[in-house]
Order: C-alpha cells, then structure tokens, then sequence
C-alpha cells in the first residue's frame, strides 16, 4: 500500500510540473523598429565610398607627377623612380607603405587581373635575370580588360600605360590590393 502511495504521489508530481498556468493581468505587446534599408548594406556600401574615394586621392597624387623625369631613388618632381612614385602617392594620403617595390610586393592581399580595380598596385619583373620583382604601377583605371597604370620608366618617366602592351603584359608578376 505504501508502495502505491508512493508511485500515485510521483506520478501527480510528474505530471504537474509542466502545466503551470501563468497569467499575466496585461497584455504586453513588442515592437520592433524597421528601417528601409538594411544597416549591414548601408556599412558595406559606405566602407566601399570611403575606399573608393581614397583611391581616387591617391590616384589624383599620382596624376600631378606625369612627365616627371625618372631617377634612381628619386622621390620629388625633379625625378623619381617607380615605386618612389606609389611611396609618395600613398604617404601623401596618410598611407604607410615600404618604400621599394619588392618590399611593397609583400603587402596587401593578391588580387586576380580580372577583378582588378583603381587604387590596386600591379608588380613586374623587368630585369635581364627576373629573379624578384623590380618594378610597380598603381591602377587608375579599368575598361573591360584593358588595366591602365600610372608607373616610372627609365625612358619616358612618369606616364600612364596598359597592362595590354606586350611589354608590360609578358613582365607582370602580380596584382594586389592594399585598400
């Protein structure tokens, strides 16, 4: 008997355990506030403007030195060599980056050719030996398939050429993104 009592008494227990009834004597009600857009887009995209307008800025540095004759370690209007050339453009804005191209080769994140934008720097290897890279452009524009970077040559100075030319195409190493 005592047995039975027992089992009857964990068997209500059981069962009463989950069928609590609570009342509450309001009704509470949430709201959630929505907006247009969605805030993680509007972040990206404005991260993106932040970054494309830095681009720009270091493009339009770049820009002011076309026709600047080339020297060897040059940094000024006087003469300046290749990556002379992105070392100031990206000192002018607040950018700390090496200041030879083999150096700089080692930074930011690689980048295939197709999805190349402005502001990515392009690597070469021009040399007789091609044993490292010895030779960078910045990207200040993309057309389809034709990559335009402004760059120092031994030749013609600072000027702005196509990652279509045969020189300059068979010469590329690598493309990467510091932005």
């Amino acid at each position: 008997m005592l047995r039975k009592t027992l089992i009857l008494l964990l068997i209500f227990s059981l069962a009463s355990c989950g069928s609590k009834k609570r009342t509450y004597s309001k009704t509470r009600t949430v709201t959630v506030a929505g907006s247009t857009e969605d805030s993680t887009s509007t972040r990206e995209s404005s991260k993106e403007e932040r970054k494309n307008a830095k681009a720009e800025a270091i493009i339009s540095t770049a820009l002011q030195f076309s026709g600047t004759r080339y020297k060897y370690g040059g940094i000024t209007e006087s003469g300046m060599d290749c990556s002379g050339l992105v070392y100031v453009s990206l000192k002018e804005n607040d950018i700390a980056f090496p200041r030879a191209s083999y150096l700089m080769a080692q930074e930011g994140k690689p980048v295939r050719v197709a999805e190349v934008e402005k502001g990515d720097l392009l690597f070469f290897k021009t040399g007789k030996t091609g044993r490292r890279i010895n030779h960078v452009g910045l990207v200040v524009d993309v057309d389809g398939k034709d990559i335009k970077f402004i760059h120092a040559t031994t030749s013609r100075g600072v000027l702005v050429s196509s990652l279509r030319e045969g020189y300059w195409n068979h010469a590329f190493v690598k493309a990467m993104r510091i932005l």
